[in-house]
């Protein structure tokens, strides 16, 4: 079980890499996405090009957080589950500040990783899943 939850982690911090790559604007995830450019919070005091900024250094920070986490389950570090939650929470954090504040194409928008993170949170911290015997 540590394998899985290892390499989910590692794949959900390479979706942050990939946001981040979109944000820089290295390339386009989907021909039609603006994100990060119409952020409800940042976007009326700053211009595109710092809120892309921001917008890719947090993806990188949660990314590593993730992969981070992951490195802990495989070295079978009994506090795995904070950085793995700490990453969930602000990840989300993250994709809410940079949410355009409409309801449409919110996939785009980070609103699968809300979803993933939220279930990695409540997992975690409610349910007490995955019990990883370390």
């Amino acid at each position: 079980m540590s394998i899985v939850i290892g390499i989910f982690f590692i794949l959900h911090g390479l979706v942050h890499f990939l946001y981040f790559g979109h944000s820089a604007r290295f390339f386009k995830l989907q021909p039609h996405m603006q994100w990060p450019d119409n952020s409800w919070l940042f976007a009326p005091f700053f211009g595109k090009k710092a809120v892309r900024a921001f917008a890719g250094n947090f993806c990188i920070l949660a990314g590593v957080g993730f992969i981070v986490s992951a490195i802990a389950v495989f070295a079978q570090q009994g506090n795995w589950y904070f950085l793995a939650v700490g990453s969930a929470v602000f990840s989300s954090f993250l994709y809410l500040v940079f949410w355009n504040g409409k309801y449409e194409k919110l996939n785009d928008q980070g609103a699968i990783a809300i979803a993933i993170n939220f279930f990695i949170t409540i997992g975690i911290l409610f349910f007490h899943w995955p019990k990883l015997n370390f």
